[in-house]
C-alpha cells in the first residue's frame, strides 16, 4: 500500500466498508441464487445493474423475485463458514486500536452481514444493510424498502449521515464497485486491494 493511502486510512474518522467481494470473499445473493438454481438469471440482472441500465432498488427486487428466498433457506447461508478475505482481520483491528470507527455498508442482507460484524467485532450499530421480509411460515414477501441501502447511491446517504451525526470529518469507503464509488463523495474512495500489508 502506498504511504499517501496508508495515511489516510491512519488520519480517518471512520472507515466504511462494502461486504460481499470486499470484506468477504463470496456473494451472499449469489449464494442464495445458486441454491435455487438460479445463477445464471441473476447474474444477468447483476450485471445491469452494475452497467447503469437499472436501478439498484429495481435490480434487488428483480433478483429477489427470481430467487423467493425463504428464511430457511437464508438461515442455511448464514449458517455456512465465513470466508474473510486475507488481511481484513488485521486491518479491522488496526483501526479498532486507533479508535477509528468502523462500519459495514452493504446492499446485501442483515441475516448474512451481521455474523460477519460479530467475527470481526464490529458493532451490530455500525451495521447498515438490506432487511428481506418473510412472512408467518417463513416465506419471502419482499425486502425493507425504508433502508437507504435499499436503492442507488443509498451507501452515500448513510455517509452522509454519519457525517452529520457524528460529526465525522473524514470518512473512507472501501469497496469493489460502482455502489461504493456512489458513496464517494461525500466518502473518500478505497478498493478492497488495499487491504493486504497494512503496518
Amino acid at each position: 500500500m502506498c504511504e499517501e493511502v496508508k495515511a489516510l486510512v491512519r488520519n480517518a474518522d471512520a472507515v466504511c466498508f462494502d461486504v460481499d467481494s470486499t470484506v468477504i470473499t463470496t456473494e451472499g445473493i449469489n449464494e442464495l441464487a445458486k441454491l435455487c438454481g438460479v445463477s445464471e438469471a441473476v447474474a444477468v440482472l447483476t450485471r445491469k445493474t452494475m452497467g447503469g441500465t437499472m436501478s439498484f432498488c429495481e435490480a434487488l427486487n428483480n433478483r429477489l423475485n427470481l430467487i423467493r428466498p425463504n428464511q430457511q433457506l437464508v438461515e442455511q447461508v448464514a449458517r455456512q463458514p465465513i470466508q474473510l478475505t486475507p488481511g481484513i482481520r488485521d486491518l479491522v483491528s488496526f483501526l479498532q486500536l486507533r479508535g477509528v470507527q468502523v462500519f459495514l455498508i452493504s446492499g446485501g442482507f442483515n441475516q448474512l452481514v451481521d455474523p460477519v460484524a460479530l467475527e470481526l467485532g464490529i458493532p451490530l450499530e455500525n451495521v447498515y444493510s438490506n432487511r428481506l421480509l418473510f412472512g408467518k411460515d417463513g416465506e419471502y414477501i419482499g425486502f425493507d424498502k425504508s433502508q437507504l441501502t435499499s436503492d442507488s447511491g443509498g451507501k452515500g446517504k448513510v455517509i452522509w449521515r454519519l457525517k452529520e451525526t457524528r460529526e465525522f470529518h473524514t470518512v473512507i469507503m472501501i469497496g469493489d464497485g460502482f455502489t461504493d464509488l456512489e458513496a464517494c463523495p461525500p466518502a473518500v474512495s478505497l478498493f478492497s486491494s488495499y487491504f493486504i500489508s497494512f503496518t
